[in-house]
């Protein structure tokens, strides 16, 4: 009887959520923001969706996910901006798919539908991103083992696909906590440029993806305290955003049925 009762302890601690800590740095990064159309302009720094993202690139199992805590801005903002050749539209309708793979004579020619675009991006970034692993219904191992397993890959520097800043072009080198000084990405005088409040105003927390290729965006007002950006666990309610310039149209998950 009383060999039982440890075990159950043992598995209530495994499922409470463990810290990862991951330095991630780079020289481009475009977080664009969702409510341009027409040219990308960055986020002054990671939002949390990109963070989450860059954490799955490393490691992804679907018996866990990623929650992110905050975000340590290692560097100044640096801006930068140039022009790219990109194409105005996308194959996005289920009909248009259908049409290429039956081979019905539909084409498309990137040469007639290319443009010119500018994109405002981030230059020289490092940041530092503090999550926390929660199991989802198919877990079924403990959650350390996974934990353990990122942390495994992380040191030696194994990824699924390689992490970006926002653009798939805009590659980001990764490691454990102390690995951006070492590979000599930052220094002592960087934290020395970031100023000690920074409002940011209305940020992306998260995209929840519908069916039929739509998307609802979900925002928080967010803020970079001596370089750090909190991020909340739930994301505004829509009477919060009513009003602030961008976010019309957008809805919060307090709309979803």
């Amino acid at each position: 009887m009383n060999a039982s009762r440890p075990r159950k302890r043992r598995e209530k601690r495994a499922d409470r959520p463990l810290h990862v800590q991951v330095e991630a740095w780079g020289p481009l990064a475009c977080f664009t923001r969702p409510e341009l159309k027409v040219e990308r302009v960055s986020y002054p720094t990671m939002t949390p969706s990109a963070a989450r993202g860059l954490l799955e690139a490393i490691f992804w199992k679907p018996e866990m996910t990623y929650g992110v805590e905050r975000i340590e801005q290692l560097k100044p903002v640096r801006w930068t901006r140039f022009r790219r050749n990109e194409v105005n539209n996308s194959i996005i309708t289920k009909n248009a798919y259908e049409s290429l793979r039956a081979n019905n004579g539909y084409y498309y020619d990137v040469a007639e539908d290319r443009g010119q675009r500018v994109t405002v991006a981030l230059s020289d970034v490092a940041y530092r991103i503090h999550a926390t692993i929660h199991a989802t219904d198919r877990c079924t191992a403990p959650l350390p083992k996974y934990r353990d397993q990122f942390d495994r890959r992380l040191a030696r520097g194994a990824c699924y696909e390689q992490p970006h800043f926002g653009c798939r072009e805009f590659a980001a080198f990764f490691g454990p906590r102390g690995s951006a000084e070492e590979a000599g990405a930052i220094t002592p005088a960087d934290q020395a440029g970031i100023p000690p409040v920074d409002e940011l105003g209305l940020m992306l927390h998260h995209i929840e993806y519908l069916p039929k290729g739509k998307e609802r965006y979900h925002w928080f007002r967010a803020s970079l305290e001596h370089g750090v950006l909190h991020v909340p666990d739930r994301p505004l309610a829509p009477a919060e955003i009513s009003g602030v310039p961008g976010a019309e149209g957008r809805a919060s998950a307090e709309e979803v049925a």
